[in-house]
Parts: C-alpha cells; structure tokens; sequence
C-alpha cells in the first residue's frame, strides 16, 4: 500500500446516514473543502473494536468541530445496516445516534482507492487526516484487532493547524502549547539544547 500523505484526498460521493439519521444519497467528500477532514475506516457495523471507535470519537467530534475539523466514518456495510446500529442501544452492543457522517461504501471502490480494504473484502483501520485544501497531511492504518487513539488524532490536528499558522515544525511529542522548532539547522540545535533533559 502507497501512502498517500502529500496527495489530494481520493474523491467519492456515497450514501450517509446523517447526524439526524436521514439518508444523503450524494454525500461527497470534496463538498467538505475550507474544512479539515478526519476519515476514518473501521471494518464492519455489529463488531467488537469498531463501537468503541465510534463511541470514542463521538465524545470528541465537538472537539473537532471547534477545530473546523468535520469527522467521517466509512465501512462497507450499507446505510441500512449503519441506521440501524444507530438505532441498537449502546447496552446491546450498538452505537446510539452519534453525531457525525456514516458512509456506506457497499461497492467497496472507496476503501479500495484508499489503500485499507483487505482479499477478505473489508477494510483495515485506516484514518486520515485531510487539509482545508483536500490533501492528505497524516495517515494511520492498524491491524483490524488494533483500536486507534482519539488523543492522539485530535493532537495531529493541533500539530497541523500549528504548522499552517506558524511554519514551525512539531517535534516528537509535542502538543499544543509546547515549544516547536524552526525548519533549519540553528532552530533543531536551539530546540534540541534546550529540551536535552526532557
């Protein structure tokens, strides 16, 4: 699998169960453009990590939004099967109506054009991060039994917008707030003189 961070996010438009539940039959990512996007894959409705992505990420999706970044989640079960595990109470194994896109990739195409879906004919943990400008900046993709870290997208965000707005590079670790380095040799020897003991 090529990674695609640097290249524009592959287009599709889809099927979506909706916050409010309605069905957008023309739901299509290059709509979202001027926005941060963070899409992520997980591999069936009615399993065992994936509502606890969900879940995970709905608690955050107004931490996001305040980031202007929207949430998207895709599976290649269909719309029907995405409602209902929102209509499944959360005690029943299911989701409860969380409030951002689910998109139905039945064809399997989007999924495929991202580089996740497996011979098994689902798709692994992918997620990626995508600019104002419909680029992919950062992707992750886990094993299927790997559940990915709300935290941890919500700190690439920050790391993003960071760079955008200053030009300063984020070093390992770094969260906002923290010290980042300028791109050139003088500001890593700064930054690495004055963080040797973190």
């Amino acid at each position: 699998m090529k990674p695609l961070v640097t290249n524009e996010a592959p287009d599709f438009t889809a099927t979506a169960v909706m916050p409010d539940n309605s069905f957008n039959e023309e739901f299509k990512l290059s709509d979202m453009r001027g926005r941060y996007v963070l899409l992520f894959f997980y591999p069936l409705d009615f399993t065992f990590v994936c509502p606890s992505e969900i879940l995970a990420f709905n608690k955050a999706v107004a931490q996001f939004q305040e980031k202007k970044c929207d949430v998207v989640g895709i599976s290649i079960d269909s719309h029907f099967s995405h409602l209902a595990w929102k209509n499944t109470p959360v005690d029943r194994g299911g989701i409860g109506n969380i409030q951002f896109p689910l998109v139905a990739d039945l064809d399997k195409s989007i999924s495929e054009n991202y580089g996740v879906l497996l011979d098994a004919g689902i798709a692994l943990r992918g997620l990626y991060l995508i600019d104002k400008e419909g680029v992919i900046r950062h992707q992750v993709v886990n094993d299927l039994p790997l559940g990915r870290n709300v935290t941890e997208a919500l700190r690439m965000l920050d790391a993003l917008k960071f760079t955008e707005e200053f030009g300063d590079v984020c070093p390992a670790n770094w969260n906002k707030g923290d010290d980042a380095m300028a791109p050139t040799a003088e500001g890593v020897a700064k930054y690495l003189s004055e963080h040797a003991n973190d």
